[in-house]
Order: structure tokens, then C-alpha cells, then sequence
């Protein structure tokens, strides 16, 4: 049994529309504040995100994006601490590069923005590569398989193997399987169940199931989103024995604590 345990990554949506925390974090100030507590409640990483990509949202502006996170990139920079920033946009990615930002979290794995990898191999940072099939207006009508994880093994393997191409580093890269992108409730469980796939092309995997759909499907119609922490939680602690890098969340405190039960089973007791 693998008994790293996972890197958390603790998500701040700049935005007004996002499916968990939509308008709770637009203000600059409850912004860093949100930050604050992620860090102290466990997290590593500021994933800063300005564009929703739950089903259905519309686009947004390079131009809207940039407003929305480069203010807070800046000031977690200044702060000293370490921040991602999740995009599509390979301007914004360069405009959070030179704000502060170490990583870029392209949910759309290079194929929404032919600069990207241009970018972020320029910039010799972290890269996450998504699995991804489409924007959020049209990813449901994309969700066909033969066998989910195998196919999205698969795909990721393209896009990595483009990667490579452009000059980004394989020790740069981090795999995400895109939980819940093109993608029903029941190709998610069959995709975690199957994750070893991913897994074996040998770079950091970071899976994101936190607060999403599939998983609120398990709970009482008209639950509050909060809710959705625990079981997010019981994923990420059974994952993290199967050689997950990190965990995308938006409460680290209760990870936190679900990955220090899992270690201490793993390890035979605490150390």
C-alpha cells in the first residue's frame, strides 16, 4: 500500500456563478480571508480560479478573468504563499505567472488554448493536464465511453505526449482525471474504482471530486453543499493509498483529518 500522503489544494472561486461557493469569495478582502483559513485548515496550494466550469456556465473574458484573480494572486504572493492558478486562458496563465503563481491548473489540458503549452513550457512551471472533452455548455452530450478509465488513460496519454512536444518538462506534469467533465455519476465511481489507469502513466495524478454532483447524490434532496465535505472527504482518504499525488477541496480541515486516520492505519499506528 502506497502511504504518501496527498498534497491538498485548497479551491478559491473569484467568481459569481461556481457550483459550490458561486459570490462568496468575489470581494478582495474575503478572498484572502477565505485563503487564510484554507492554509491554516491544512491546505498547501491557492488554487485561484475566475471562471466557473460547472455544466452550463457561459464563458468569461480573458479580460474579466484577469480582473477577477490577478488582484488576489498578487497579494498571496506578497504574502508568500504558494498559488495556482486555474485557467483556460493561456493570457491569464501568463498574466498569474507574473503575478506570483508557481503552478497552471488547465482544466482543458491544453486543448481550449493552442498557447498554452507555449506558455507554460516558456515558463518551466507545473502543469496540470486535465482530462477534458469540451467546454461546460456542450460536456454532458461528450460523455460516451467504451471502458471510462482506460479511455481516459488514453486520452491523457495524448495530451501529455503533445506536451512533451511543445518543451514542457515530464517532471512538470500533474494528471488530472476530470471527475465529473463529460462525465455521468456513474462513469465517475468507475473512473475513481479505475484509477489505477491513470496512475500508471507515472506522473503526480491530483483528483478533484470535492462538494460535486455524483457524490451529492448519495445524500438527502435539498442538502446544504457543506454537506458534500464528508463523503468528499471518504473519497479522498480511500484514494490516497492508491498512489494519488493531491487532493483539489474546498474544506482541507476535514480531508485533513480523514488522510490522518488513513495514515495511521497504513503506517500501523501514528509516528
Amino acid at each position: 500500500m502506497n502511504t504518501s500522503r496527498p498534497v491538498l489544494w485548497g479551491v478559491l472561486n473569484v467568481t459569481p456563478d461556481s457550483f459550490s461557493d458561486g459570490g462568496q469569495f468575489l470581494s478582495h478582502d474575503l478572498a484572502l480571508a477565505q485563503a487564510t483559513t484554507l492554509l491554516k485548515n491544512g491546505a498547501a496550494v491557492i488554487d485561484v480560479g475566475g471562471e466557473s466550469t460547472r455544466p452550463g456556465a457561459p464563458r468569461v473574458t480573458p479580460e474579466a478573468e484577469h480582473e477577477r484573480v490577478i488582484p488576489v494572486i498578487e497579494a498571496l504572493t506578497k504574502r508568500g504563499d504558494v498559488s495556482s492558478i486555474d485557467t483556460m486562458n493561456a493570457s491569464t496563465a501568463s498574466a498569474a505567472l507574473d503575478a506570483g503563481a508557481t503552478i497552471v491548473n488547465d482544466v482543458s489540458g491544453g486543448l481550449a488554448d493552442p498557447d498554452m503549452f507555449r506558455v507554460v513550457a516558456e515558463a518551466d512551471v507545473d502543469y496540470v493536464i486535465m482530462h477534458w472533452r469540451g467546454h461546460s455548455d456542450v460536456m454532458n452530450d461528450l460523455a460516451h465511453y467504451d471502458t471510462v478509465a482506460k479511455d481516459v488513460r488514453n486520452e491523457l496519454h495524448e495530451r501529455v505526449s503533445m506536451a512533451l512536444e511543445a518543451g514542457i518538462r515530464p517532471e512538470r506534469i500533474i494528471l488530472d482525471p476530470g471527475v465529473g467533465f463529460a462525465k455521468t455519476s456513474a462513469h465517475n465511481w468507475q473512473l475513481l474504482a479505475g484509477i489505477d489507469e491513470i496512475v500508471a502513466l507515472g506522473f503526480r495524478v491530483l483528483v478533484g471530486v470535492s462538494r460535486k454532483r455524483f457524490l451529492g447524490e448519495l445524500l438527502p434532496e435539498g442538502h446544504e453543499m457543506a454537506q458534500r465535505d464528508e463523503p468528499s472527504a471518504v473519497v479522498g482518504a480511500l484514494l490516497a493509498g492508491r498512489g494519488i499525488w493531491g487532493l483539489r477541496v474546498h474544506e482541507p480541515l476535514i480531508h485533513s483529518r480523514a488522510l490522518d486516520v488513513w495514515q495511521a492505519v497504513a503506517q500501523g499506528g501514528r509516528q
